[in-house]
């Protein structure tokens, strides 16, 4: 376990170092969003590296390790939306902003020891397609979840699929490494 927890820190740290700098860059203007439109963007990048890794082709020229960082990252600002909901450009102050993202990560981070323990880790004898079909898989969810206006009846709600899909994103990652 504990080569898992310094590969899963090492994948989070690229994928933090990627959400601060891009919020140096950019502020957080992704808080305009909603979280359906996160969806949508996690989507697009896991349909990317599914395209990729059905036809081999890669004519956008960038690895799919950088797909799998980006749903990192719009995982955690949907949690974030979530909670905060969207506004018409209401900024987040940068230490604000990395603050809640170290939150959500530890989140993730806990999870993933607990689920990490009771499956043995079976995630390491998994491909990396099938890890890209569970996240797939877990947006197809979300979306339902989302039209039936959050609610579920016997399932996981938003942040759990969000959660999910994070990890698996990490796991990928850890993987192609």
């Amino acid at each position: 376990m504990q080569q898992t927890l310094e590969q899963y820190d090492s994948a989070l740290a690229k994928c933090r170092d990627i959400f601060s700098k891009k919020t140096k860059d950019y502020g957080t203007a992704w808080r305009i969003l909603r979280p359906k439109s996160l969806t949508d963007q996690i989507f697009i990048k896991a349909q990317r590296i599914r395209t990729i890794e059905e036809t081999g082709e890669n004519k956008v020229g960038e690895d799919i390790s950088s797909e799998y960082i980006g749903i990192v990252n719009y995982c955690i600002m949907a949690q974030l939306q979530l909670e905060m909901g969207a506004t018409d450009g209401q900024e987040l102050a940068y230490n604000e902003a990395i603050k809640l993202y170290d939150a959500k990560a530890a989140l993730a981070r806990k999870l993933m020891i607990n689920k990490n323990t009771d499956y043995g880790e079976a995630w390491r004898d998994m491909r990396v397609s099938s890890l890209t079909d569970l996240i797939l898989m877990k947006i197809l969810r979300t979306r339902q979840i989302e039209d039936n206006d959050g609610q579920t009846i016997i399932s996981e709600g938003l942040d759990a699929n969000y959660l999910d899909m994070m990890n698996y994103a990490l796991f990928a990652l850890i993987r192609l490494s």
